[in-house]
């Protein structure tokens, strides 16, 4: 597959396009200033904001992860590109926040407006998740999926393994919701080579 990463040198868009390469398929490294040293790896550098230039980026690609972030958050700009990317018609895979997802002792209240897993200062950064996934559920291109996050996604090792959901937050026995961002990739990258066809899909560390 040709997959194009957009938000490249994030610390979940690097570590997809690792995990990608490694599997032999064709990126393209979106980002303003991208970089790659890897024969699979196609840098272009590209202001995700310029709806030309991302068309140009993105043409002549089997797929499209959107893996954007800024801090502080900036919410029309996260929405704004994924509409501008979904306007394609591009098979896309947006990594999104885990505040769309329900809270696993109470389905009724989003993670998004749960205390215990967002506070007060965070509350705009799961905000925007939230509004990123109701532009991909109001937007006419249907190929795309919102991969949320558990509580906490770090740095880390690569298992190769990880537990998936759909629209409730997973944790651990001891109550724990964790994935490093390298199991994370793996998730991305497993989603892409075989689409499940659900529009929401959560991991968490297995």
């Amino acid at each position: 597959m040709t997959i194009a990463v957009l938000g490249a040198t994030g610390m979940v868009g690097s570590r997809v396009i690792t995990e990608a390469a490694g599997r032999g398929h064709r990126i393209r490294a979106l980002s303003r200033k991208p970089a790659g040293d890897h024969p699979h790896i196609t840098p272009v550098p590209v202001d995700a904001t310029d709806t030309d230039a991302l068309r140009a980026a993105l043409t002549g690609v089997d797929a499209v992860v959107v893996a954007v972030r800024t801090n502080p958050v900036d919410e029309p700009f996260l929405v704004g590109t994924t509409v501008a990317v979904l306007d394609l018609g591009v098979p896309t895979l947006v990594v999104g926040g885990a505040g769309v997802l329900r809270s696993p002792d109470r389905p009724d209240l989003l993670v998004a407006d749960n205390p215990a897993y967002v506070p007060a200062e965070i509350r705009p950064v799961a905000a925007a998740g939230l509004a990123q996934l109701a532009a991909c559920r109001a937007h006419p291109h249907h190929a795309w999926t919102y991969l949320a996050p558990p509580a906490l996604l770090e740095p880390g090792t690569r298992t190769g393994t990880y537990r998936r959901g759909t629209d409730t937050l997973l944790t651990a026995p001891d109550g724990r919701s964790w994935i490093s961002a390298e199991d994370l990739a793996v998730a991305a990258v497993d989603e892409l080579e075989s689409p499940a066809g659900e529009h929401l899909i959560t991991v968490a560390h297995r």
